[in-house]
């Protein structure tokens, strides 16, 4: 079934949602889908921005040829070559061939390991700053490097203000009855995935996101199209995700909140991570969120640790060593170069309490992170003789 949705002036939203999809790149949960957005501008010569996943390929070309309506595109504009957005670009070739493919160096770098029958395609380099006018509408591009991926680049509509965004501004979660962020309960509906998308896929790059930042403070944007997630259309909606990006990009906070993030094997870590958020909140009056790392996808524990300021471990010490499911979660904070936290670790061990300080050692490694000195050490179970320690444990983190 044909579905298409005018966004701006001469411009159509070609997307799809996938709800079928279990793990984006085959590593983060999607229990709301996820959807694929492409566009086109139906100018006095027409242009794509991007393709879209082979998933949602049927779809896709559905939505493409009802739009051209018989017309062929004269540019197909590649502002990210990720598979999940470039898997349409042969097939794209082949329909029409006299078609110029649009983008940076590096794109064509991609494009040609992707698909080296593409190497004679006729194409046209842009650079940052560059401009390709289609009629009424000039394009304006903006290289984004390592938002995600190298090559990626946006571009800026200076006739409709609309700046297509790549992955950036992007969310985790299918479509449902609008394409339009306005549409929906932001905060409610997006922001939680929004931020998961943000901190697993790009957070590793805050300085290049804040470099893209810089440069989109300075451009008349009236609307974000990006790549996955709903069109951002109003001033006040675009403003308060640029402000979560300003955030997400710096490390920054988004609350005081603290996470409780504990491995257990037989309980009594996890007993003891549970009184310590209970002492904490009567303590401070600041809510705190308690995951077993067992059984908590990771993608979500790392979006927890962007959104608040402290992060307290509670590790039940395996094999000499850090339990593998926590080691996991520490390695991806350490590999998305989480910043400007404050840690506290309590360790158990029936025998051999060593978690904590292995724990430490990684942490140290973090820049821009406080380590409350004060680790806590309870052996096999917490018992009352434990508490005036461990309650002076609690007070030191929320002093920190």
């Amino acid at each position: 079934m044909i579905l298409t949705r005018e966004v701006a002036q001469d411009t159509v939203w070609i997307g799809a949602s996938d709800r079928r999809l279990e793990l984006f790149e085959n590593l983060f949960p999607l229990p709301n889908g996820v959807s694929y957005n492409s566009y086109v501008v139906l100018d006095e010569k027409i242009t794509l921005f991007d393709t879209a996943d082979v998933s949602v390929a049927e779809q896709y070309w559905e939505n493409l040829d009802a739009v051209l309506a018989g017309r062929k595109p004269e540019y197909l504009v590649i502002l990210h070559m990720e598979p999940d957005h470039c898997s349409q670009i042969a097939h794209v070739v082949r329909a029409f061939p006299d078609i110029t493919l649009v983008g940076g160096m590096k794109t064509f770098t991609f494009l040609y390991q992707f698909f080296p029958e593409l190497k004679d395609q006729k194409k046209l380099v842009v650079r940052e700053g560059d401009t390709l006018t289609t009629g009424k509408h000039t394009f304006a591009f903006v290289c984004a490097p390592m938002v995600h991926w190298p090559e990626v680049m946006m571009a800026l509509d200076t006739t409709t203000g609309a700046l297509y965004s790549a992955d950036a501004f992007g969310t985790f979660g299918a479509l449902e009855d609008s394409i339009f962020a306005d549409d929906y309960d932001v905060e409610h509906k997006y922001l939680d995935e929004a931020r998961r998308y943000y901190a697993n896929i790009v957070g590793k790059y805050g300085q290049q996101v804040q470099m893209v930042l810089k440069k989109a403070a300075n451009l008349p944007i009236r609307e974000i199209l990006p790549l996955h997630g709903p069109v951002w259309r109003k001033a006040d909606g675009i403003a308060w995700f640029i402000d979560k990006y300003q955030k997400w990009s710096t490390y920054t906070p988004e609350t005081d909140e603290a996470i409780v993030v504990y491995n257990s094997l037989y309980g009594h870590t996890a007993s003891a991570a549970e009184t310590f958020a209970t002492l904490y909140r009567e303590k401070t009056g600041t809510k705190v969120t308690v995951y077993d790392v067992s059984k908590t996808d990771v993608s979500y524990l790392i979006s927890e640790v962007w959104r608040c300021k402290k992060v307290v471990l509670f590790a039940a010490t395996y094999n000499n060593g850090i339990y593998p499911k926590m080691l996991g979660f520490i390695d991806d904070m350490g590999s998305l170069a989480v910043q400007n936290r404050t840690f506290a670790i309590a360790q158990n061990g029936t025998w051999a309490p060593v978690a904590g300080k292995l724990i430490a050692d990684k942490l140290s490694a973090f820049k821009n992170v406080t380590l409350v000195e004060n680790m806590f050490t309870f052996k096999s179970a917490l018992h009352e003789a434990d508490l005036e320690a461990f309650n002076q444990f609690v007070t030191d983190v929320a002093n920190a």
